[in-house]
């Protein structure tokens, strides 16, 4: 594998993860009471308890794509 395969296969890695983050966000803000009523069969939860766990989440899965894809793709970009 050369430096290039690997540079655009992160760059694409972090573009398909921020898609799928803006996707969750939009997703929780439009059908926010459809996604409560529906993760509310399975787990008894507040409301309160609900945002922060999706929150809590979406931050977790935020730096996940910032360390895993976005920081080695700049890396490779700038330094290599």
């Amino acid at each position: 594998m050369t430096t290039e395969l690997i540079q655009s296969f992160l760059g694409w890695c972090a573009v398909i993860n921020y898609g799928l983050l803006v996707f969750w966000f939009l997703y929780f803000t439009l059908a926010h009471d459809f996604l409560y009523k529906l993760h509310n069969k399975w787990f008894d939860m507040s409301v309160e308890g609900f945002d922060s766990a999706n929150y809590l989440c979406m931050g977790l899965y935020k730096l996940s794509i910032i360390l895993f894809s976005l920081t080695p793709y700049l890396v490779l970009k700038f330094l290599v």
